[in-house]
């Protein structure tokens, strides 16, 4: 059942992002003497929990392995016309033939030679072993590679060619910079947007390693020295001030398109990016450095030399930088040239706007977007983007203009040029840090840490949170780029992470206050449900609250679906106003993998409205299909259906202590058939077949069975009953059993209510055992075969009492049901 337990966690998997770290990459922010398993044990203490460490070579296998070799003698294959039959000296030994197919080989050449029994790490491919072959016809003792075939580079042209001097025997591995770096894999959880990069992280180990170590570990930030730039013409308005609180920008002419140097591609592949060219790369390694996403445009795609931030009209069309249209909204944000949009702003570029080979001029920009609008941008057009899911987080906005300042020095580097205008820097807000008040003896109270004050005011320094300490309760002033810290419980956190969990003594004994009071809650109720529905191989599912509404339509009407003002799912956009759809979605996923045996149930909660009143109803909800038991030789095939789900939704009212008055039949869209049980006239639970036209939207082509049990009213129910103690009677019970012949359209239930009702107190039990139709009774008509157990626990009934039961019984069945009994 491992798919089952896949499903479960899958919507609560996005709560998390992987973040890739790399360990060299974060020393240059930070001095760290740490052994690996030390730093992923610090981390994981801080609260950024290492997931996994994965080892980088910036060439796949550290080319172990390979050899220089000279070719002596490159002949045409005797059966292949692309194939050359070479031999070739690696320095010792009698030289080697070797089959390649590479064009370019020649006599006389310095190569790569991979040797037998050596293990080659292919670009975009499984590594394999070099072992000895015949190649039409003729051995094979070694291969001559190609860069991607040993991932030194993406051609595939030919051969590599090593420069004439090359000594032959050198290890390939001795001629190229090979690095080595530990990648951190780290879990980060949606409030921890200030590590959404290697300083982010590099700060927070600074202050670890300073409290709990005495290090001084300074952070080393980016260095820049920049000259006023003159010459540029180009002008920068922002007009939608609101979506856009703070843009930065610059011009930079005269460099250079090339590929990056071979730090930078190290950096971006050591985290699983891929190099482009130097100016690209760049933003990318400023992003994954300082979390401040950056764009660069070409300058001559700039027409009428106007950067516009602005929105464009409903509907206009926009062209992605992968050749998409798409169709805009009124309130996405748009970084425009005089004349049309170039970049959805924090989003997504265009496909004219960005830096090709040719370019020799950029504007390249650094902003604070509003985050609620790149998240809706983002999700309406499902553009999911490293920029967007920094910006939608939140960016520092204090930060915006020394990043770009960072940025363009480090461009100026490697791509040469200069610049050519001021630093753009347009802000309609003045950006002020957050307030919050702190009570020492709080943190202390709440963290149960013997942490004094000196060593409170020490971490929150740390933290880089400002501190007045003068009164009773601490004035703190928190960073801007810590936009989840708003309370104190939040600061306390903070506290604590730096302090160390680990270093909270365990108290010997535990305070504890017992709580006595009458009946059971909601929690202790569903335990006793989950464990006997665990026990007759139930498995428990967590669903997502929210749903689409695409599902809902026709089902309930718009205007009684509670709908979400913002999701950062677009498909996701309603809260469920009854469980199925939810729990159907588990059923797919697993038929569909091969998981055709189904009995699962779940604790949650259905939403809707009417008018400008919401309701908001606790369910448990049990759904079932495929076979009630696993089938083999000894146990057939037993299909659930109707009257299996029936028993056990029954078993469960029973556990619970609810005894229901009585059942109603009914009919809905969702359901071919329903059967409610009611309290009176409160319905407690409804068990039903769920309709072969909603399962087959879901590609479900096997019968599906519900339970559904209205918690809230059960929790009430139960709190009206109390536990008591069952004598066993010690008289006897008695059956009688009734043929009726009755209309059609006649309910058991209708029997049954009867029966109830004049029996009473000594009627025990009212049973249906068989239904006939046929040719001996009228074709309207059909025969129910009842039986009647009767019990008086205060003496032996006689025939003359039953007789008494069963005669006002039979003559309210010809009144009320038109009924007569067979055989007499």
């Amino acid at each position: 059942m491992f798919q089952i337990l896949t499903l479960i966690f899958l919507n609560l998997s996005v709560r998390y992002r992987i973040m890739k770290i790399s360990l060299n990459w974060l020393k240059t922010f930070i001095n760290i003497d740490l052994e690996t398993e030390e730093l992923k044990d610090l981390l994981t203490d801080i609260g950024l929990e290492v997931e996994g460490i994965e080892e980088f070579e910036s060439f796949p296998g550290g080319l172990k392995g390979l050899v220089v070799a000279e070719v002596l003698t490159c002949e045409p294959h005797p059966d292949a016309d692309k194939l050359k039959v070479t031999t070739v000296s690696v320095g010792q030994g009698e030289p080697l033939q070797v089959v390649c197919g590479a064009p370019n080989v020649a006599a006389g050449q310095k190569v790569i030679l991979a040797p037998v029994g050596t293990i080659l790490y292919p670009n975009g491919g499984e590594s394999f072993e070099i072992k000895k072959a015949k190649i039409r016809g003729v051995a094979s003792n070694g291969m001559l590679c190609a860069e991607d075939e040993i991932g030194m580079g993406e051609s595939h042209a030919g051969i590599v060619v090593l420069p004439e001097n090359t000594v032959v025997g050198t290890p390939v591995s001795q001629l190229y910079n090979i690095e080595n770096d530990s990648i951190f894999e780290i879990g980060l959880t949606p409030n921890r947007t200030d590590a959404q990069s290697h300083y982010g992280v590099a700060r927070d180990l600074a202050a670890a390693l300073n409290f709990r170590y005495g290090q001084l570990n300074p952070l080393k930030k980016g260095q820049y020295q920049l000259e006023k730039g003159v010459g540029s013409s180009l002008k920068v308005e922002v007009l939608a001030q609101d979506l856009a609180p703070r843009y930065t920008g610059v011009v930079i002419d005269g460099l250079k398109v090339e590929d990056s140097p071979e730090w930078l591609q190290n950096r971006l592949k050591a985290i699983g990016q891929k190099p482009i060219n130097n100016v690209v790369d760049i933003t990318n390694y400023i992003l994954h450095s300082y979390g401040q996403p950056l764009h660069a445009f070409d300058l001559q795609s700039i027409k009428g030399d106007k950067v516009i931030v602005k929105t464009l009209a409903q509907n206009t069309i926009f062209k992605t930088l992968d050749n998409v249209d798409v169709k805009l909204n009124e309130h996405d944000l748009m970084i425009c040239n005089a004349e049309e949009g170039m970049c959805i702003a924090g989003v997504y570029g265009g496909i004219n706007s960005g830096v090709k080979s040719t370019t020799t001029a950029i504007f390249l920009e650094s902003a604070f977007f509003h985050p609620t609008a790149i998240r809706r941008t983002s999700m309406a057009h499902q553009l999911r983007t490293e920029a967007a899911t920094h910006f939608e987080k939140g960016v520092d906005p204090t930060d915006t203009l020394e990043v770009l300042k960072i940025a363009t020095q480090l461009i100026i580097d490697v791509a040469g040029g200069k610049i050519t205008s001021d630093f753009f820097d347009i802000s309609n807000s003045e950006f002020k840090k957050n307030t919050v008040e702190l009570a020492p003896e709080k943190v202390r109270n709440l963290t149960g840490a013997p942490i004094n004050n000196e060593e409170i005011l020490r971490i929150l320094t740390l933290l880089e949170i400002d501190v007045d300490a003068s009164q009773e309760l601490w004035k703190l002033q928190v960073p801007l780029y810590r936009a989840d810290v708003t309370r104190d419980v939040d600061v306390i956190e903070d506290i604590l992470r730096i302090y160390g969990y680990n270093n909270v003594p365990i108290p010997s004994s535990i305070k504890a206050a017992i709580p006595v009071k009458k009946g059971k809650d909601k929690e202790q109720l569903y335990r006793i449900a989950s464990n006997f529905l665990a026990s007759n191989g139930y498995y428990e599912i967590l669903n997502n609250s929210l749903t689409r509404s695409k599902y809902l339509d026709g089902w309930i009407a718009p205007e009684n679906q509670v709908k979400l003002l913002s999701s950062i799912n677009v498909e996701l956009d309603v809260l469920r106003p009854f469980m199925l759809t939810s729990a159907l979605e588990v059923l797919s996923y697993n038929i569909n993998r091969s998981q055709k045996n189904l009995k699962l149930f779940e604790y949650g909660k259905t939403y809707t409205q009417k008018g400008e009143s919401y309701q908001e109803d606790l369910h448990l909800y049990l759904i079932a299909t495929g076979e009630q038991l696993v089938t083999n030789w000894n146990t057939p095939s037993n299909k659930i259906d109707f009257y299996y789900i029936k028993g056990l939704a029954e078993s469960v009212l029973n556990r619970l202590g609810i005894n229901y008055s009585h059942l109603e039949e009914s009919q809905d869209h969702l359901h071919e058939y329903t059967l409610k049980y009611l309290v009176g006239q409160t319905e407690v639970l409804h068990i039903a077949k769920v309709s072969n036209k909603i399962t087959k939207k879901w590609d479900i082509k096997q019968e599906v069975f519900i339970a559904d049990f209205n918690w809230d009213k059960i929790f009430k129910l139960s709190q009206k009953s109390s536990n008591s103690k069952i004598v066993v009677s010690k008289f006897p019970s008695i059956r009688r059993d009734l043929a009726l012949l009755l209309d059609k359209n006649i309910k058991f239930t209708d029997v049954q209510q009867i029966a109830l009702k004049i029996g009473k107190n000594q009627l025990r039990q009212v049973e249906l055992f068989d239904v006939y139709e046929g040719d001996k009774i009228a074709e309207n008509k059909k025969s129910y075969a009842v039986s009647y157990i009767f019990r008086d626990d205060e003496k032996t009934m006689t025939d003359k009492d039953i007789d008494k039961i069963m005669s006002k019984m039979i003559e309210q069945y010809s009144n009320q049901l038109n009924a007569t009994v067979r055989g007499q």
